[in-house]
């Protein structure tokens, strides 16, 4: 049985996308989407333990929206969702926290930080 925790990243930014993936390796299995289309098929695939989500995906749904989602079903288990975005005002992360999300990291962020935010959802 694998006891490895999933973690799914959902950016659109394909470099952004990478070094999200290779820093969080180190917690678990991280898979990856580009797009609501990849991330829907993976969520359903992988079960993930931790989304971690881009607010601005460049699709008709935002990252609010998605986590709201998640969030909703029943069968995603307390899934944990990391949102990341570039807007960092006080109004900007009580919207991603009313979204539901467990925790809001602004971008530009440091691997430390976002590794220490991960490893503390997964862990929770």
């Amino acid at each position: 049985m694998d006891d490895a925790k999933k973690i799914l990243v959902i950016e659109d930014q394909d470099d952004l996308r990478l070094l999200i993936r290779l820093t969080l390796k180190q917690l678990g299995r991280v898979v990856a989407a580009a797009d609501m289309d990849g991330a829907l098929a993976l969520v359903a695939s992988e079960r993930p333990d931790l989304v971690v989500l881009d607010v601005w995906l460049g699709t008709e749904l935002c990252g609010l929206d998605i986590c709201r989602i998640l969030k909703a079903d029943a069968n995603m288990g307390g899934v944990k969702v990391l949102l990341l975005s570039a807007c960092g005002q006080q109004s900007d992360v009580e919207a991603g926290l009313a979204a539901g999300a467990d925790r809001y990291v602004v971008k530009p962020f440091s691997p430390d930080l976002l590794v220490r935010t991960a490893r503390e959802l997964l862990d929770a």
